[in-house]
């Protein structure tokens, strides 16, 4: 038998889905920011150009 009353349970789910969907908001915008960058200083970082320009259209 669970302790988290059902309504509790509601805003704990709540609260997890807008972080979740922050920390993607957060990522795209990294990854915009980086796409900045020439190839030489993504490549001495470790980025790859085709992985951040994925993360940067993701939904």
């Amino acid at each position: 038998m669970s302790t988290i009353s059902p309504r509790r349970g509601f805003f704990r789910n709540a609260v997890k889905a807008l972080i979740e969907a922050r920390q993607r908001e957060a990522s795209r915008y990294v990854s915009g920011v980086l796409l900045g960058f020439d190839d030489e200083t993504l490549k001495a970082h470790g980025y790859d150009r085709e992985q951040l320009k994925k993360a940067a259209n993701s939904r």
